[in-house]
């Protein structure tokens, strides 16, 4: 199989809060909207990748699914989405495999998890 592009696809249960959240709380670019000019579905740059919102979906997502994105400062976002009234699932704190997490929850409660990588971690070195 040869890919050639991708993206993490999300059926909300509010279309435009979700929009909202993603776009506005999270401060996501836009890639691009399509669909109907009174519900458009939309696509966000998500760092080496993409997360398209579309349709409408009741069950929010599996717990089993999360959004991983790393961040240049766990902390920083972790004051700033707090004072937005962002829920917060598990403060920041360092893992046992060195990365430093914070969980947090989207409109539909779907998880979060907004990751720093630290000076000297084996992730910052080219391992070719």
């Amino acid at each position: 199989m040869e890919v050639l592009s991708s993206r993490v696809l999300l059926r909300p249960r509010d279309l435009a809060r979700s929009r909202r959240f993603y776009a506005e709380t999270l401060g996501l670019a836009v890639y691009r909207e399509f669909g109907p000019e009174d519900h458009p579905g939309v696509v966000f740059f998500l760092g080496q990748g993409f997360l398209e919102l579309s349709g409408h979906s009741d069950d929010g997502g599996g717990p089993g699914v999360a959004l991983w994105l790393q961040v240049r400062d766990v902390a920083r976002e972790e004051e700033r989405l707090r004072a937005a009234g962002v829920t917060v699932l598990r403060e920041a704190r360092e893992e046992p495999w060195g990365l430093i997490e914070l969980w947090i929850a989207d409109p539909d409660g779907r998880r979060i998890v907004l990751v720093q990588v630290p000076p000297g971690h084996p992730l910052r070195r080219d391992p070719r």
